[in-house]
């Protein structure tokens, strides 16, 4: 499968609202119980391009096949060189190289920013794909949290995983306190 990752439009936000909207209504990588509308997803993907984080898509003929970014990982500045990332793929382009493609390409703009670490925050224990994803591109699991959040009728674990992103932790940070 041939397709384009380029940086975010904001006329990509119908199709990016409609991939989270099928992940929230019928998986467990996001812990929502109910899709935000448009509106919320922009005001979302603002927040992130504001902060100096990439936001990127993956697109093949004019069709959105997904979408990945990266974002603080929590908001206090001593984290400013730490993202977490997220990734989300449409239901048909799944299994076809499309998160893995996001993937590659959000850990290159997160080194280029000089970003030291990458975190993922993986939604249930049974996602394998991804914890696979993540580990075949040098993210190593640091622990589990077991039963935090309940959806379809099932509690549901986190897996979090990490990678060093460029010199990772060898070097201080370069980031300004202002910036994530």
């Amino acid at each position: 499968m041939s397709f384009v990752i380029r940086p975010s439009l904001e006329s990509d936000l119908p199709a990016i609202t409609a991939i989270y909207a099928h992940a929230v209504t019928h998986g467990t990588a996001s812990f929502e119980l109910d899709p935000p509308s448009q509106a919320e997803m922009a005001r979302r993907r603002d927040a992130i391009l504001e902060g100096g984080y990439p936001y990127l898509v993956a697109e093949q003929g004019g069709k959105l096949l997904g979408y990945a970014y990266a974002g603080a990982y929590r908001t206090r500045p001593a984290y400013r060189s730490t993202v977490e990332d997220s990734i989300y793929v449409a239901p048909s382009a799944q299994g076809q190289g499309v998160g893995r493609a996001l993937l590659v390409a959000l850990i290159e703009q997160c080194e280029a920013l000089d970003f030291r670490l990458m975190v993922a925050v993986i939604g249930d224990e049974e996602s394998h794909g991804s914890i696979a994803l993540h580990r075949s591109h040098g993210f190593e699991p640091v622990g589990i949290f077991k039963g935090v959040g309940y959806k379809h009728g099932r509690w549901l674990s986190t897996v979090l995983m990490q990678r060093p992103l460029g010199p990772g932790t060898t070097e201080p940070p370069t980031r300004p306190l202002s910036a994530g």
